[in-house]
């Protein structure tokens, strides 16, 4: 779970990140990028654990909200979804062209 986690919020950073704050971006960076502790990040700032881990955990929430009103997450591993499939149906010589172009189709329509 733990993992998971921290693979979504990477992604949500990358598409999410210039909407947030110098700060916000800095901290995300530190703790979930480069894996420093919230007492590393604090010391760097000159500021309690609480207060990293409070602004750390509200960006988290900002970063969902975003998602959830934008969806570019979502669209982006819908999209990585077809573009396997389309992929393994080049290599498949049974599949006719036309169930090629429909896959090519639905990848054009995701955007």
């Amino acid at each position: 779970m733990l993992l998971e986690k921290t693979t979504r919020m990477n992604f949500l950073f990358d598409f999410y990140q210039a909407l947030l704050t110098d700060k916000q971006r800095s901290y995300m960076e530190l703790y979930y990028l480069d894996d420093h502790s919230l007492g590393e990040i604090a010391e760097s700032y000159k500021v309690s654990r609480q207060a990293v881990y409070d602004n750390i955990r509200r960006t988290e929430a900002m970063l969902e909200e975003y998602e959830d009103k934008l969806k570019l997450f979502e669209k982006f591993g819908h999209r990585q979804q077809i573009i396997e499939k389309l992929t393994e149906a080049i290599k498949d010589e049974n599949k006719t062209i036309e169930e090629k172009l429909s896959l090519l189709n639905e990848l054009k329509e995701t955007d």
